[in-house]
């Protein structure tokens, strides 16, 4: 299944069914290990027009050209929707060269010329450079493979996950970047989980009983996304 045209840009995809199958999958790959990373976590399919615009800027004129200067590699869910399609855009729009990794579940990813596996299934991302499809049939299933993902990808080098938005999928995420101890990086007034997440951090009371045990882990923190994009970088 290795490589597949997608649209102008040809990603590299793989099967993986083991966690410890990853350290050699992505020597296959010839994806550099050992390097800086960043796990992007967030909304995918619902993110609203505002909230999309936004975040639309941040992707584009901070997260892409950070990634490209620092040499960095990121890791998503890897489909065309919502914090994936943003960033793959806005690396196609600097023109970027730093690996682009998706991570989703093989029963939920669509592929060229051949069936949709269900109702609830969507594309690659086009601008993805390598996609590992993992075991499942639920959209969640990818949040630890993403987490264990970017672990080995970073090895003893610096690694962060960014929260961008996000919904129901979005907290376990979170709950798995903070299982393998990462700095989650919680982008405030990107709207839903992440806003519930940055009211958490600051100390706000909120509904949702999910925020407090990540906030009091120690692993979260929060940018304003109101700040001047060269602050955010």
């Amino acid at each position: 299944m290795n490589p597949l045209k997608l649209n102008h840009v040809t990603t590299q995809v793989k099967k993986v069914t083991h966690v410890d199958e990853l350290p050699s999958i992505l020597v296959d790959l010839d994806l550099e290990c050992g390097r800086p990373t960043i796990d992007l976590e967030g909304g995918a399919s619902k993110l609203s027009e505002d909230d999309f615009k936004t975040v639309e800027g941040f992707f584009r004129k901070v997260l892409a050209p950070l990634a490209q200067e620092l040499n960095l590699t990121v890791v998503d869910g890897g489909t065309d929707a919502g914090v994936m399609r943003l960033i793959g855009n806005a690396r196609a729009s600097i023109k970027g060269t730093f690996p682009l990794v998706g991570v989703a579940p093989v029963g939920l990813v669509e592929l060229p010329n051949r069936p949709a596996p269900g109702e609830d299934s969507a594309p690659l991302e086009e601008h993805h450079t390598h996609c590992l499809l993992i075991p499942g049939s639920e959209w969640g299933d990818e949040s630890t493979w993403i987490a264990q993902v970017a672990s080995v990808l970073s090895g003893q080098h610096p690694s962060t996950a960014i929260l961008v938005n996000g919904g129901e999928v979005t907290w376990k995420d979170a709950q798995s970047n903070v299982a393998v101890e990462r700095m989650v990086i919680v982008m405030d007034g990107s709207g839903r989980t992440a806003d519930i997440l940055a009211d958490a951090i600051a100390g706000d009371v909120v509904s949702d009983n999910r925020a407090r045990p990540l906030v009091d882990s120690g692993f979260l923190t929060s940018l304003d996304l109101s700040q001047p994009l060269e602050e955010l970088a």
